[in-house]
């Protein structure tokens, strides 16, 4: 029987520079898709799935993140005094009441694998979560949590995977597939992961994006420090490495990535969102009709 998921890790220690100049000051994962920051879009995923522990590896000036989820009596004071009933259990709902946010510093930027890395002493001995909050997925059932319902059936290490075109394989990590049985449904069994591979060396074109469920194994794997792609300790060069013996399954998740680490993405995701939502989709669809002169 597998052991259950409780403890998600959210590396955003990250500078942003995409994002320059909106993100001098603000973290990248405070950048709003309607009217929520990245980073609370990411935790209401995980907790969606039953998730209680929410672990931030952040960097020196990036507590913005933390704050965010605090209690802030002042302002639910004067919400209440104000009779701002909708805005006040917004604010209240932020998290679940028994969540708890927790923090750790990634003090080098020395890539994905070292933020993860950071948090193995508040991991510990346990299966965890891992969500890149500038990947966002549009689904009627939380990217996360099919895959929690995958990793109850089958256990092990288990990564969101899509299909990208072929000369865009350079920036993603790619599956190296064993086993692609449709009667499986969505999980693909893998032998192996390449780190941005040339389209001409990349053994597929299911790539990774920002969701994970590892073993505690994986850190083991990162000790080694060993750099890969850009110079930086890769996640996905420790998961090649673990997969030998491993349980290690993709899956591919029902529903629209945006990556919201690109500016187009970002935008993307705001509109398609905000057309989710029936207090704003017809202003929304209105003035996108408008815009484009349709």
């Amino acid at each position: 029987m597998s052991r259950p998921i409780r403890k998600a890790v959210f590396p955003v220690a990250g500078l942003g520079t995409r994002f320059l100049p909106a993100t001098k000051v603000l973290p990248k994962e405070m950048l709003v898709v309607v009217d929520k920051p990245l980073i609370q879009w990411a935790v209401e995923e995980a907790a969606a799935c039953g998730i209680t522990d929410f672990i931030f590896v952040t960097s020196r000036g990036k507590s913005l993140q933390v704050d965010h989820f605090d209690h802030h009596e002042e302002l639910m004071g004067v919400l209440r005094d104000r009779g701002k009933a909708e805005e006040l259990k917004a604010i209240e709902s932020i998290l679940p009441p028994d969540a708890r946010i927790m923090s750790t510093r990634q003090p080098r930027a020395l890539g994905l694998g070292h933020a993860v890395w950071c948090a193995r002493r508040i991991v510990g001995d346990e299966p965890f979560a891992v969500l890149l909050a500038d990947d966002m997925v549009l689904a009627d059932t939380p990217c996360m949590k099919q895959m929690v319902d995958a990793y109850d059936r089958v256990g092990g290490n288990i990564v969101g995977v899509m299909d990208v075109p072929r000369d865009q394989t350079r920036k993603y990590g790619i599956l190296d597939v064993a086993k692609d049985d449709k009667r499986e449904g969505a999980l693909v069994a893998i032998k192996g992961l390449v780190e941005k591979p040339a389209p001409e060396d990349a053994p597929s074109t299911l790539s990774i994006i920002g969701r994970y469920i590892l073993q505690p194994e994986i850190f083991g794997f990162l000790e080694s420090a060993e750099r890969g792609a850009g110079g930086e300790i890769q996640l996905t060069d420790a998961m090649a490495r673990m997969i030998d013996g491993s349980n290690f399954h993709g899956y591919r998740f029902r529903g629209t990535r945006y990556d919201c680490g690109d500016k187009a993405g970002f935008v993307a995701a705001n509109l398609a969102f905000a057309l989710e939502r029936p207090d704003l989709a017809p202003a929304v669809r209105a003035h996108a009709k408008r815009l484009l002169g349709a």
